[in-house]
This record gives C-alpha cells, sequence and structure tokens, in this order.
C-alpha cells in the first residue's frame, strides 16, 4: 500500500514538473518565436473578438503557471486557476478547426484541460515549497460552514 501512495506522489511531482515546463515553452513561445511577440499575439485575440481581460488572463494563468508549478507553490489553486484558460482555448480552436490536433484544433488544449484538472486532485506531490492546503481547511479559516460530505 505504502508504494501505490508514493507513486501516486511521484506522479503529482512529475505531473507538476511537466505543466510548469510547458507554461515556460508556451511563453518563450510568446516572447521569442511569434513573430512581433506578446503585442502581435494580444492584438490577434482582440481581432478574434475577445476582449481585452481575456489575453490579460491567458498571460497571467501562464505566468503563474510557470513561476508556480515547478517549485509547487500552491499547486491545486493554480492548476484550477489555469483551467479556464485551457476551455477557452478548445473552444477558440474548435470553432476555428475543429477537434482534431492534425488540424490544430481542440485536442490538445482538451488534454492541458484534463491534465490540469488531474494536478488539481493529485496535489502537490513532494518536495513543494507550498503546499496547498485543503479546501476544507481553506474553509474552515474563512468561517464558511463545510457539512461531511
Amino acid at each position: 500500500m505504502e508504494s501505490r501512495a508514493s507513486g501516486a506522489k511521484l506522479a503529482a511531482l512529475l505531473l507538476r514538473l511537466l505543466l510548469g515546463s510547458l507554461f515556460i515553452a508556451h511563453l518563450y513561445w510568446k516572447i521569442a518565436v511569434l513573430p512581433g511577440g506578446i503585442g502581435v499575439w494580444w492584438k490577434n485575440l482582440q481581432l478574434a473578438g475577445y476582449p481585452a481581460f481575456v489575453p490579460a488572463y491567458v498571460l497571467s494563468a501562464e505566468i503563474v503557471g510557470a513561476l508556480l508549478l515547478i517549485p509547487g507553490v500552491l499547486t491545486r489553486y493554480v492548476a484550477l486557476y489555469a483551467m479556464p484558460m485551457m476551455l477557452g482555448a478548445a473552444q477558440f480552436w474548435a470553432v476555428r478547426k475543429g477537434f482534431y490536433f492534425t488540424a490544430a484544433g481542440a485536442e490538445l488544449p482538451l488534454v492541458w484541460l484534463a491534465l490540469l484538472g488531474i494536478q488539481a486532485v493529485a496535489g502537490d506531490g513532494p518536495f513543494a515549497l507550498a503546499p496547498s492546503p485543503h479546501w476544507r481547511t481553506l474553509a474552515r479559516g474563512l468561517r464558511i460552514p463545510v457539512r461531511a460530505i
């Protein structure tokens, strides 16, 4: 039983490292690879009809993911914060390209969404600098009544 639990914790750590690295890669693409950088990316989202808060949220979610997932700072909540972004990305590409990855569709953002959801459920894993408090602990700290489920 102990090895199963330690395997799950190791998987949470590896997923945390993977997701953080992918967020770094996405930020690098926006800054250094995309011709025109973040400004062009931002303008393209606005031209697609999104209000200014959408690219601001996307950048904030990617920065938070890049900076906080790898060291393990509030991992569950970082993953939850980034999930709406991936749902929006899936919708963005599904409308324009369909589902399949081979056509640049929604498939890959949906995989990201699932991985972020798994991270939120799996937790921080070992070596987390600031482990995520359980939601019940947060609710008690905020004096929100929590009934046993």
